[in-house]
């Protein structure tokens, strides 16, 4: 089925001054070439100040640019998913690997966010998971609930472990965690988050759970809320996820064909979360079953 396309729009800013429109719609969406671009904009798809485009045009800093999507089939998604807590303020479920949490990336109508809006159109979800990883997504009903859960989510008021499983053996029980996260080139998307001097302070908490001669299962807790923070904290201690197309040992893409932050194949988990009610104040302990391949 068809979804209902979608309106990518974005503002020119002044370091695109004097750039041909057709460039920086190859620069600005790398995942399709020149050409490819010149043919969608042939076809009335791109805006510039509410005017179609040719792809000749010079751009000039304030341009109002939108790219109109025409409708797309979406990959199929897993779409089942399990209650884990549903009150007057909030909605928590266990999410399974496969099924994005936002849209995006591809994805507009297989969605977690957009499954839960036909079950209760108040529910906005709190934070996300990436579409490969499982477990719990919180929810907030109501707008009172979100302020107060997003003015604490980074905080030791909410406690975020997940389950991980890593590449090579560990060679101790415990890890502090301080990579800084940011910025990388990405040779398909443009960029892409990774371990970087330059990056944003970032805190991951790790602990062993189980070893197997080629694996260590690790216990994760996040105390700051970046981008794939798991995946490339454990990746720059030297246990990449089993499976992860993107992140190699030392938290950044892989050298050769990485893969897209969205791609599949490794098994991270969000097991437990552990907070006060925004509203009621009474302490909730959310747990989500590990799935199978743990």
């Amino acid at each position: 089925m068809l979804n209902r396309g979608y309106a990518y729009a974005t503002i020119i800013s002044s370091r695109y001054d004097g750039q041909t429109l057709l460039s920086h719609m190859a620069s600005l969406y790398p995942h399709s070439t020149q050409q490819a671009w010149q043919q969608k904009l042939n076809n009335g798809e791109v805006t510039l100040n509410g005017v179609i485009a040719t792809g000749d045009e010079s751009l000039t800093s304030g341009q109002a640019l939108v790219w109109n999507r025409p409708p797309w089939i979406e990959p199929d998604v897993p779409q089942h998913f399990e209650v884990l807590f549903d009150d007057l303020h909030l909605l928590a479920v266990n999410k399974p690997s496969g099924l994005p949490t936002l849209p995006g990336g591809g994805f507009m109508e297989n969605t977690l966010s957009r499954l839960m809006r036909k079950r209760c159109p108040t529910a906005n979800p709190v934070h996300r998971l990436g579409r490969a990883t499982s477990g719990i997504v919180l929810f907030a009903k109501s707008a009172r609930a979100a302020s107060k859960l997003a003015a604490s989510w980074n905080t030791p008021k909410i406690q975020k472990i997940y389950r991980a499983l890593a590449q090579n053996v560990a060679d101790r029980d415990s890890y502090e965690i301080l990579t800084p996260i940011g910025l990388v080139p990405h040779p398909l998307i443009g960029s892409v988050w990774a371990a970087s001097p330059s990056g944003k302070p970032s805190r991951s908490s790790a602990t062993v759970i189980s070893r197997t001669p080629n694996t260590t299962t690790f216990e994760v807790s996040l105390h700051s809320g970046r981008a794939h923070q798991i995946r490339i904290h454990l990746a720059s201690i030297g246990h990449p996820l089993v499976g992860d197309p993107l992140y190699g040992a030392t938290g950044q893409p892989l050298e050769n064909s990485p893969g897209l932050p969205g791609d599949g194949g490794y098994l991270l988990h969000a097991q437990f979360l552990r907070f006060h009610h925004p509203i009621t104040g009474e302490q909730i302990h959310l747990e989500a079953a590990l799935p199978s391949g743990f």
